[in-house]
This record gives C-alpha cells, sequence and structure tokens, in this order.
C-alpha cells in the first residue's frame, strides 16, 4: 500500500503506511516541543486512534536529534499552566491509546522527548543517543518523568536522573531500561521495521487488550500521580524564585544565581 502523508501539519509530519503510522517532530534541528507542536501532537493522535487499519504508531525526530525537550520559553509564568495542559493531553493521549507506540530515537532525547519516548510501549534507541532530563539544572522538574520514570528504570536509577539532571547514552538507557534496545544508528531502523514485522503477525484486538492490561495497575497511578505532579509544579515550584531565576538565566543565556528560595 502507498504511503499516504497528512498536509495539514507544520510542526509534525504525518504518515500512513498501515498498519504504521510514523509521527516525526519537525522543528529543526532540535525539535524542541513548542505548543504549536503540541497541539498538532494531540489532533494526530486523535487521528491515527481512529482508524481501524493502524496497528503501530512510530515517534522519530526528523534530521539529527528526536527532540531536545520542551520550549524553555513556553515555561515563563504567563505561559506554562497552558503548556503543562498541553502536553500532558498528548501524553494521555499516548498513554491510553489501543495502538502499539514506539519510539526511534537519535541524537538528543532530553526533557520532554524524554518524557514522550518513556511513555511509549517499546524504544529503540542509537547507543550514541543523548539522553536526560536537565530541568533541575533551570530550577525545575519533569512532571511525566517523576511520575512514570521510576516504574520503568527503578527508584535509584529515576532519583539519579531527575535530581541531577545528568545526560546518559543511549547504550546506558537501555542498560537501566529506559529503552528496550541500544544499537548502531545505522541499525536503528533495521530494528524498528524488525519489531513492526513481528507485530504486525499478531492480532491488533489481543494487543490493545494485552496493553491495557499490562498497565492496568500503573495507569490507576499515573493518572492521579501525574495531576498531583502537575500541581505541585504550579502552587509550590512556580511560585519559587529559583525558578524564575532558573527560566530567565537559560533565556538570558547566563548562569543562573540560586537564591534558595
Amino acid at each position: 500500500m502507498a504511503i499516504q502523508t497528512s498536509t495539514k501539519f507544520s510542526r509534525v509530519t504525518l504518515s500512513y503506511h498501515p498498519p504504521v503510522a510514523h509521527v516525526s517532530l519537525q522543528n529543526p534541528p532540535l525539535n524542541v516541543i513548542d505548543i504549536a507542536m503540541m497541539e498538532e501532537m494531540a489532533e494526530a493522535l486523535v487521528e491515527i486512534e481512529a482508524r481501524p487499519d493502524v496497528l503501530v504508531i512510530v515517534f522519530a525526530g526528523s534530521g539529527k536529534h528526536f527532540s531536545a525537550g520542551v520550549d524553555i520559553a513556553a515555561h515563563t509564568a504567563d505561559k506554562v499552566e497552558a503548556m503543562l495542559a498541553k502536553f500532558h493531553a498528548v501524553i494521555h493521549l499516548l498513554v491510553s491509546s489501543k495502538k502499539v507506540s514506539i519510539a526511534a530515537v537519535h541524537g538528543h532525547c532530553l526533557g520532554g522527548g524524554a518524557e514522550l519516548a518513556l511513555v511509549c510501549d517499546l524504544v529503540y534507541t542509537a547507543e550514541s543517543a543523548t539522553w536526560g532530563f536537565p530541568e533541575i539544572t533551570l530550577g525545575c522538574y519533569p512532571p511525566v518523568a517523576v511520575t512514570a520514570l521510576a516504574a520503568v528504570v527503578g527508584q535509584k536509577h529515576a532519583a539519579d536522573l531527575i535530581l541531577t539532571g545528568r545526560s546518559i547514552s543511549g547504550k546506558e538507557a537501555a542498560n537501566i531500561g529506559l529503552a528496550n534496545r541500544a544499537v548502531s544508528s545505522e541499525e536503528v531502523e533495521s530494528v524498528l521495521q524488525e519489531s513492526i514485522e513481528h507485530l504486525k503477525k499478531l492480532s491488533s484486538a489481543a494487543l490493545a487488550v494485552t496493553k491495557k492490561a499490562i498497565y492496568a495497575w500503573d495507569s490507576i497511578h499515573f493518572d492521579k500521580g501525574l495531576a498531583r505532579a502537575e500541581k505541585i509544579y504550579l502552587d509550590d515550584l512556580m511560585t519559587t524564585e529559583d525558578a524564575q531565576e532558573g527560566i530567565n538565566a537559560f533565556l538570558q543565556k547566563r548562569e543562573p544565581l540560586w537564591k534558595g528560595r
């Protein structure tokens, strides 16, 4: 079947090669996730979910990177509440999808980009990819990661990545369970296709119900946990001087001057 490409989006590329839907983040050079991209991803996921001929959703980044994360300019006090609502809407759509979601990661996979990959069912990464949750260096934290990362990699690994903001390679991401496999950059596409070929032989109905069962326990806590993490972010974190300082320092390209309050 010929590939069908949607022309209504500018921040993502949506193409269908049933039973696969490909969503490519399109904001070069780093595929920063701005509010416009969040809105388009949400719309794309709703459209994909309505198509019975789609079994698998593949997320990737155009160019050299998956995504360097959510637009820092959207974290300012006047925008942050709307930004969190729109980004978390994408996360909820992806988590609740009946389709099998796969992230194919190369280059930078940071912050919100890493959170997007985190909630995909399967993740294949280049060994050379750079993963991380650097929000703490801006005086912030990643709400999706603080909610879901420990269930994927364990409490200690999650605390290490979130509290230090350090970056790790794709190889280490696979070693701690953040990705299923880490291979050379040249092999990511072949590993992805191998997984898709295997899934295509299976029942879409059985996969959908099995996904629901796999996440039955975690989903109870995820919805409440993310809502709580979002409330703490807005009510507690964003009222600190340091959160404002961290964002301003980044936008002004200078070192932050922390006050501890």
